[in-house]
């Protein structure tokens, strides 16, 4: 069992046992819990610590584990109703509504309930983390001189240099800033170079978080549509035109969620285009090292491409690692760098110095580039399972292109199948999916779905959830001609 649910559960029947013991009475000992419960002394020690969370128990070092003093009641709840009036007459003179919609985001960071196939995450399944790498790489930044003590605000230089490498080109250590990873970065970004009430061009599809992030920041999103070869370039000139937008976003290399990279025509022409334009393209490279073992070659990064400062530079350690090793960077060059420091500062003054540690440790260790080769290898696996099963099982789900990196598929849907009857159905059917309406900024052309292969357990699991999508289809599809 998973070391998570076990603490859980012990948590749940310690909760339910507390009833026999008066406030201040001891419980049993951790050695009694271990043995009564069958579980390791760390799930013991986490589960009490979850309940003296809670404010259940009370801990004493050395002497175990009391039921704490009976709380106050609860007092009576409050009259929060004045809010809406305030956050409406706030919004009234926005040129553009900075309420926003997160569940987009949240469809991919929720975990699903026990037992339901997870392919709506956005992260690599434990077994697929560096969790040993990632465990040592902490121990030993821990004993690093200074490690608790105040970071510069740009972030370590050797870790700055260490990303202006990998960024490449003519990219220095003193172009990058470390951010609180991808996210971080990209709303320092919009922020940094687009004035609230203006439009932002954007991919369509694209990334959910980004979308929700624009908006925050008051910001109109305005879709660029993309083939299979990334965004059309004629299409994004014509949009400069008549927008007057001076940024673009986009994600080059394994587009989220279409799996798409630039064609070498189309990198020049957008860099071309939005200089011409007087914009800027935010490049969020966030798959790069989600690479698949096929695919060859990688195109360099469009900042390595580019000496005029056109491009300002996202990337992460975060999705090839760990949700929570939240360490990215921002790489940009003349008057912009100032403006993305600035707000980065205001907004947040640093990343966390023992995680930056760590992460220079990681990158810096042999255990890294063997991660990167285990994870490559793993995810062409997972893809090919996934691809394979959905040719067998639901052939009518349209697959316009496999992608050689990143950690998902992009679905149509049959017209006849709609995308809010299939959702429910396959938690039903015990498989969460993505839906494919919040990629989108404006109306979609069509029903889709996003299917993520890497948040799983492996290829047996895979098959699994794309038998239960069967099921779901299924069953949306009896539903849609019966007319319910």
């Amino acid at each position: 069992m998973h070391e998570r649910s076990s603490v859980a559960e012990l948590a749940g029947s310690l909760k339910a046992e507390l009833n026999r013991y008066s406030p201040g009475e001891k419980l049993p000992s951790s050695r009694a819990l271990v043995e009564r419960y069958r579980v390791s002394p760390v799930t013991v020690t986490r589960a009490l610590a979850q309940l003296a969370a809670e404010g259940l128990v009370v801990t004493r070092p050395g002497a175990g584990a009391y039921r704490a003093e009976a709380r106050p009641a609860t007092p009576a709840a409050g009259d929060t109703s004045w809010q809406e009036l305030a956050l409406s007459a706030d919004g009234a003179t926005d040129l553009v509504p900075r309420a926003v919609d997160a569940s987009g985001v949240l469809v991919t960071l929720a975990a699903p309930p026990p037992g339901v196939v997870e392919f709506n995450g956005g992260y690599l399944h434990p077994s697929l983390q560096p969790e040993r790498a990632l465990a040592g790489a902490l121990a030993r930044a821990g004993r690093r001189p200074g490690a608790w003590g105040r970071p510069p605000t740009d972030g370590l230089p050797e870790l700055r240099a260490w990303f202006a490498r990998e960024i490449g080109g003519g990219v220095t250590a003193a172009e990058v800033l470390v951010t609180a990873g991808g996210q971080s970065a990209l709303t320092t970004a919009l922020r940094a170079l687009a004035a609230p009430g203006t439009p932002v061009l954007v991919e369509s599809p694209t990334y959910p978080g980004m979308l929700a992030a624009a908006r925050a920041a008051g910001l109109r999103p305005v879709p660029v549509p993309t083939d299979a070869d990334g965004i059309r370039p004629e299409l994004l000139e014509a949009a400069f035109r008549a927008t007057g937008a001076r940024v673009l976003v986009c994600q080059p290399l394994f587009q989220n969620p279409t799996g798409a990279a630039l064609s070498a025509e189309r990198r020049t022409a957008v860099v071309r285009i939005a200089r011409a334009a007087g914009a800027f393209v935010v490049e969020d490279d966030f798959a790069r090292r989600l690479v698949h073992a096929d695919a060859g070659p990688l195109p360099p990064t469009l900042a390595a491409d580019d000496p005029d400062g056109v491009v300002v530079h996202v990337c992460s350690l975060t999705k090839v690692t760990s949700a929570s090793l939240r360490v990215g960077a921002l790489a940009a060059r003349g008057p912009v760098l100032e403006r993305l420091r600035a707000i980065q500062v205001v907004d947040s003054f640093f990343v966390p110095r023992p995680l930056q540690e760590a992460a220079l440790e990681l990158v810096g260790s042999p255990a890294w580039n063997r991660h990167l080769r285990a994870v490559s290898e793993e995810l062409k696996l997972r893809r090919d399972t996934m691809t394979a099963a959905l040719a067998l099982h639901l052939p009518e789900l349209a697959l316009p292109h496999v992608p050689s990196g990143g950690y998902h598929l992009w679905l149509r849907l049959p017209d006849t199948l709609p995308e809010t009857a299939l959702l429910p159905a396959a938690m039903r059917a015990g498989v969460a999916v993505a839906p494919g309406r919040p990629y989108f900024s404006a109306e979609p052309p069509a029903g889709h779905i996003r299917l993520s292969f890497a948040g799983v357990a492996g290829p047996t699991e895979i098959a699994e959830g794309v038998r239960r999508l069967r099921t779901a289809v299924d069953e949306a599809d009896g539903q849609a001609l019966s007319g319910a």
